[in-house]
């Protein structure tokens, strides 16, 4: 599925992945002290792999795989599914999410080409299905480190109000609106704010979240794991 927006600026056209390639480039010449530091504790702590690997959709929905480090551990029930996340996500993990310390490694992704410094946020496979056509659009720009919905709740809000927050970013991309986003970005990670769903340690699927509020059936959400799990073969 290939989806698009008519109107593009000079901004969005020539200046903004310009931009990207430069500050990821800074940033990671900067921060190698952090990714060092980060990298031995999550070796000590959590083991190997130190990287977390994840599929998602980015521009026109090709799949590509994002990077992050590793806030969970593997441990596994006796007939050897992974346990739950809040299970798995250690109070070290808590703090690498809470400092977004862990999303450092998406810079490579945004050297890429893959991602952009600002952007919908790239939800996993299993989210988009459960998409409308029009929520699907946020598809049609590079998803972000950090977006208009980061800033306005990140998880703490509704799924509505997120995608729709991605709807309003895409129609009205400008340097301006990047900066601010990066700017109240900055501020929120200071203040950790947004960070977990209330009530969980971890942001709901979209899929579960229809679910559980009866937006779709039973029959509906297992079609749409099924369709996300061969969307990922």
């Amino acid at each position: 599925m290939t989806v698009g927006i008519q109107h593009r600026s000079i901004y969005r056209t020539f200046v903004k992945r310009k931009i990207d390639v430069l500050l990821a480039l800074i940033s990671i010449i900067i921060l190698s002290p952090v990714f060092i530091i980060v990298a031995l504790l999550v070796k000590v702590k959590l083991g190997s792999p130190i990287l977390f690997k994840q599929k998602r959709p980015g521009l026109d929905e090709k799949i590509f795989t994002m990077y992050k480090f590793r806030t969970m551990t593997d441990k596994r029930d006796d007939e050897g599914q992974l346990l739950p996340d809040d299970v798995r996500l250690t109070k070290f993990g808590q703090l690498l999410r809470s400092t977004s310390l862990d999303e450092l490694p998406e810079l490579f992704n945004i050297l890429n080409g893959d991602m952009s410094f600002v952007g919908p946020r790239p939800q996993l496979v299993r989210d988009m299905v459960f998409m409308t056509e029009e929520q699907r659009m946020r598809h049609s720009v590079l998803p972000g480190l950090t977006g208009w919905a980061q800033v306005n709740g990140r998880n703490s809000v509704s799924w509505e109000k997120k995608l729709s927050c991605d709807l309003e970013y895409i129609h009205k991309i400008t340097f301006n609106g990047d900066v601010r986003i990066i700017l109240m970005t900055v501020a929120k990670v200071m203040r950790k704010d947004g960070i977990n769903a209330v009530g969980m340690s971890t942001a709901e699927d979209l899929g579960d979240y229809l679910l559980r509020k009866k937006r779709i059936s039973e029959e509906k959400y297992y079609a749409g794991l099924d369709e996300s799990n061969r969307m990922l073969l």
